[in-house]
């Protein structure tokens, strides 16, 4: 689908637009200043703040503003009559993301222990090696795409890892999140068939780690109890599409930015090189700096925000990478500082609906810049202008072909 241009930004944004996918850092410097809670028509309107300040009231007002949609975009339903899966999927949800309280706290509760910073050391060795044999197999080509060819794949065989299934599926969970999560929001049939077989495979994996019960994710969450009582199987299905959807494609997006980044800027890899100390606080800039992903809200009754009016159901865009840049709350906000002191970015939401998986975001990050620049230290953009970026939900580059010496 292709949309006008945009001729105001204020009035008229468009997060699919080839500008915005590519370079949104001037886009939302202007916004700030002129109108910081944007407003658009397109794609079932939307407001869109890009204060630090806005975006943090917002998200912690749950009961103005609903996490029970938190796609920023949705086209509509395909013509065919949906499949009984299909529509499941409204019902399912993927909590606790898509869940308010008192919902939410329990299933928050419930995700908080496999995804401790202890737990999360557990799946760092097979990472490391995992992200090793990538590097090694494309190092002596003397160039790759370091989207496709690495920072994509790593996710989908750590999320597989933790959900105890085959390995060899981590490129078809790829192109089911971004059938969903990318694709799909301007796709409306793509998106309702990435869905159903995102759920009617984890339905079968569910069954089958009922039969055979092993150490992983899916056995941890039908082992668990609330309130004296098994989990249901509907919540440990949407809880399994939550980890699948939102564990991948994210953190692809941010392990991407960050090998672009190092691309551009050979100060920072020879810093990281020779300063391995600095890793943390690197990952923490670099998670700043480049924050993949935008949430929504919806609007539970009419309200106005900073002189706004919002009706019930309308959709806000929780514009976190935008708030991550804002002057107001981060000296040299488009300067990224690998030591900065400083850093409370928002890049994992704020409030209730933080990411539950931010530890093991940090990990891969960590795990995979490091072993990057362990076989490849000194590697470039090949072309920066052919770099494409994804947008809309969750920014990151999806072509990006490296060289090196």
């Amino acid at each position: 689908m292709v949309s006008e241009p945009v001729q105001d930004w204020t009035k008229d944004y468009d997060i699919f637009a080839d500008e915005y996918k590519k370079d949104p850092f001037p886009i939302w410097d202007g916004l700030r200043e002129q109108c910081p809670v944007a407003h658009t028509e397109r794609w079932n309107g939307s407001f869109m703040p890009t204060r630090y300040e806005d975006l943090f009231d917002i998200a912690r007002d749950t009961e103005t503003f609903s996490s029970r949609d938190v796609l920023v975009a949705q086209i509509g339903e395909p013509a065919e009559a949906r499949s009984e899966r299909e529509a499941e999927v409204a019902n399912i949800g993927a909590p606790p993301i898509t869940s308010d309280p008192p919902e939410h706290t329990w299933a928050r509760r419930l995700l908080l222990p496999p995804f401790s910073v202890k737990e999360v050391a557990r799946w760092e060795p097979e990472t490391r090696e995992f992200c090793r044999d990538l590097v090694s197999g494309f190092v002596h080509k003397g160039r790759a795409d370091g989207a496709v060819d690495y920072a994509q794949k790593i996710p989908s065989r750590v999320v597989a890892s933790m959900l105890g299934v085959p390995n060899e599926m981590e490129g078809t969970f790829t192109e089911w999140v971004q059938g969903f999560l990318e694709l799909g929001l301007t796709n409306a049939d793509l998106r309702s068939n990435s869905s159903r077989q995102i759920l009617e495979y984890l339905g079968q994996q569910i069954e089958a780690h009922k039969a055979n019960p092993s150490d992983d994710l899916i056995d941890y969450l039908l082992n668990s109890e609330v309130d004296g009582e098994p989990v249901s199987d509907l919540h440990i299905l949407g809880t399994c599409f939550l980890i699948m959807v939102a564990g991948i494609d994210t953190t692809w997006s941010s392990i991407g930015s960050a090998i672009w980044h190092l691309a551009r800027n050979p100060q920072d890899r020879k810093r990281l090189i020779e300063e391995p100390e600095l890793m943390p606080s690197a990952v923490e800039e670099l998670l700043r700096a480049y924050s993949p992903v935008t949430m929504a809200r919806e609007v539970t009754k009419d309200t106005e925000y900073a002189g706004c009016p919002m009706s019930e159901g309308d959709k806000v865009l929780m514009n976190f990478p935008a708030a991550n840049r804002d002057p107001r709350k981060f000296k040299d906000p488009d300067k990224v500082i690998l030591d900065r002191e400083e850093n409370p970015h928002i890049a994992f939401g704020v409030g209730i609906h933080r990411c539950a998986g931010s530890n093991l975001a940090r990990m891969e990050m960590k795990v995979s810049i490091e072993e990057f620049l362990a076989q490849i230290p000194d590697f470039r953009l090949e072309d920066p202008d052919a770099v494409t970026w994804a947008g809309g939900q969750v920014r990151g580059p999806r072509q990006m072909a490296l060289v090196w010496p």
